[in-house]
């Protein structure tokens, strides 16, 4: 009896050693926040056909342990993203997919203006130690060369100077196919919604191995 007396504070240091060596198990599940516009708000689809639902659906079947919050606001700019960042992003975040820009580029704004409002939303998370993952969008073709050469290197250069990963465009495998879109021909549809977590995949495990690291 006395020798297991003797012995059991040792048991108990090395659990708390286990315990202590595993940090990013206290962590789980992973919160994160994929702050947007309507291509991710869920716009005209069902409950639970969003791509943060259905993201959070596939990394659970990956063997991740998140839960990802919906901060897509329909019609929603990077000025309005910007304005509302740090209310959508809670504190105690793990990380946030940043999808913005795609309404900015319908409606001419200066691309400049979308690349401010960016950094600026960046900035704001970083400063709160959030990790951040960018996810890309390209200029319409009605807005002419000569915006969509102003406006889609925006996400690349952005991601370097911030240095976060890059996912280059959302719509990826969606845009202009009518069988992955809605009738107005932008949004997509419980289909290209798949075809949209289904590509970007990889990319959002790699983001979150990373914050796993931290």
């Amino acid at each position: 009896m006395m020798r297991l007396k003797a012995t059991a504070p040792i048991v108990f240091t090395f659990l708390a050693a286990l315990v202590a060596a595993s940090p990013s198990k206290a962590r789980e599940p992973l919160e994160l926040v994929v702050l947007g516009d309507s291509l991710v708000a869920g716009y005209e689809l069902g409950a639970g056909e969003d791509y943060p639902a259905r993201l959070e659906a596939a990394l659970t079947d990956a063997g991740y342990d998140v839960v990802i919050a919906n901060a897509g606001v329909s019609g929603d700019t990077t000025s309005g993203g910007l304005a509302r960042v740090d209310w959508s992003v809670p504190d105690g975040t793990d990380g946030v997919i940043l999808e913005l820009g795609a309404n900015d580029a319908l409606r001419g704004i200066a691309p400049q203006d979308v690349k401010s409002n960016l950094s600026a939303i960046i900035e704001s998370l970083q400063g709160r130690d959030i990790p951040v993952m960018l996810m890309g969008m390209m200029a319409p073709p009605n807005m002419g060369s000569d915006y969509a050469e102003a406006f889609n290197p925006i996400y690349g250069a952005l991601a370097a100077e911030f240095d976060v990963p890059l996912y280059p465009f959302i719509l990826d495998g969606v845009a202009a196919n009518a069988e992955l879109q809605l009738a107005d021909g932008m949004h997509p549809n419980a289909g290209g919604v798949e075809v949209m977590v289904e590509n970007s995949l990889p990319s959002v495990e790699a983001f979150i191995d990373t914050i796993g690291e931290e």
